[in-house]
């Protein structure tokens, strides 16, 4: 008889105890963004109009078709005359780094952003229970998270996650594997470390596909602090909804459209290939299906499904989903101008929803993984960002990747970042750059003369 009570209560508790542990789940599934901190260089790592110049007349490979054609595109890679190289570059030591210069350059992001974020923020280095360390293009031993690790004295059981190879979409990437991690551990702290590595990558040869890198990437980095500590919700920024990963690398051309390699020359550099804008624009369609049902209302959803039959009837065009009517701000990696246009023509987006990653490449130029960091540091020195609102980001990368999450703004921003000294003066009247007017006269030498 006693047995048979025990059972019947085990079996009346155990809907009660599965209840109890999706609630827990559920509880523990949080993740918040506490505090972020990008990466200001100094003034003296600056690269201007004439500098660059200077950069591209010294690399002694380069002839006349090859300066026309760096000229076209800095003139319209919508960078301006404010971004940032590594200071081995600025030296011009681009031909031989050394493993010094790509330990500087790192060590002097991580340092200054840790340093801000923890005296913000008031957490210690000792509380942090997950570092994942995003640098594509960098791998050395001990590995990067362990300098911060020794650096900052952190606990002997931090879980720890060094990534290489993840390219530009590498900071989702990041924040994904905090996001499942947080579910396996109750009231945690992580930090995400993203960046890239220029100082050893300069490219000092004349391969058209490999020479257009030097004309986009620029120095930056971001750390950002992270929680699934519900109790601290009111302190935090946002609050991630849900993250998308779409990865397209069984794909040949997809694969290959950029990658690290070397040219006929043996020289190192970065190869970006003509199926570029086709691959991502492929990777962001796939990705769009999934994330769309999981961030959109029903209406909306049904409005695209029922004006996609009447059109496919008629034979028209398939019409564009309105993602306005789920999301409030649209930060987009900030690859290149075509990249951006892409995703403004493909979502149907307004000059204004784009202005933050337009502005961001401008000043910041692309700084691969960290750049969506910038351009939602725009979006809140302009006071957009409001409690309630919705943020979709949207990234980019190797392999090839397409990441895409939805954010929630958990309270008003409007914290001082990096764009303080310049917000004011943005958008500038013209996003034009001096460097045809500077160096124009290129188009007009005689290509068979003695330039």
């Amino acid at each position: 008889m006693g047995i048979f009570m025990v059972v019947c209560v085990l079996v009346l508790l155990y809907p009660l105890f599965l209840l109890w542990k999706l609630f827990d789940q559920w509880r523990d599934s949080a993740c918040y963004v506490m505090h972020y901190e990008c990466f200001k260089p100094s003034d003296d790592r600056k690269v201007d109009t004439e500098f660059c110049g200077d950069i591209i007349l010294r690399n002694r490979n380069l002839g006349l078709q090859e300066y026309r054609f760096l000229l076209k595109a800095i003139v319209s890679s919508g960078i301006g005359e404010e971004t940032y190289a590594p200071r081995n570059i600025i030296a011009g030591k681009e031909e031989h780094p050394t493993i010094k210069d790509s330990i500087l350059e790192m060590e002097e992001f991580f340092y200054d952003t840790l340093d801000k974020l923890f005296a913000k923020t008031g957490v210690s280095p000792k509380e942090i229970d997950i570092l994942v360390v995003n640098v594509s293009m960098l791998s050395i031993v001990p590995s990067l998270a362990a300098r911060i690790i020794n650096r900052y004295k952190m606990r002997e059981d931090i879980k720890v996650f060094n990534l290489t190879g993840m390219g530009c979409s590498a900071s989702l990437v990041s924040v994904n594997i905090v996001q499942n991690i947080f579910k396996s551990y109750k009231k945690a702290f992580a930090i995400v470390v993203t960046s890239e590595s220029l100082a050893p990558n300069w490219y000092v040869g004349n391969n058209r596909s490999m020479i257009l890198a030097n004309c986009l990437f620029r120095s930056g980095g971001c750390s950002i602090l992270l929680t699934n500590n519900r109790k601290l919700k009111h302190r935090a920024m946002l609050e991630l909804k849900c993250l998308v990963r779409t990865h397209l690398g069984a794909n040949d051309d997809a694969y290959n459209c950029c990658y690290q390699t070397e040219d006929e020359q043996k020289r190192m550099g970065f190869h970006l290939s003509k199926d570029l804008p086709k691959s991502a624009t492929k990777a962001f369609i796939e990705n769009l299906k999934v994330i769309a049902p999981k961030i959109l209302p029903v209406t909306e959803l049904i409005r695209y499904v029922i004006v996609s039959h009447f059109r496919r009837k008629k034979g028209g065009s398939r019409p564009t989903i309105n993602f306005k009517t789920g999301v409030d701000h649209f930060c987009v990696h900030t690859g290149g101008t075509a990249v951006i246009d892409g995703v403004e023509k493909n979502l149907g987006l307004s000059k204004y929803d784009l202005e933050p990653a337009r502005m961001t490449l401008h000043r910041y130029g692309n700084t691969s993984a960290s750049s969506l960091w910038y351009v939602l540091g725009y979006m809140e020195a302009k006071k957009r960002l409001k409690k309630g609102d919705t943020l979709l980001m949207i990234s980019f990368g190797a392999g090839f990747k397409c990441n895409s999450c939805l954010w929630k703004v958990v309270r008003d921003l409007d914290n001082e970042n990096v764009w303080k000294d310049c917000i004011a003066s943005y958008p500038p009247k013209t996003l034009v750059n001096p460097f045809m007017e500077k160096y124009g006269w290129i188009n007009e030498e005689d290509p068979f003369g003695f330039f």
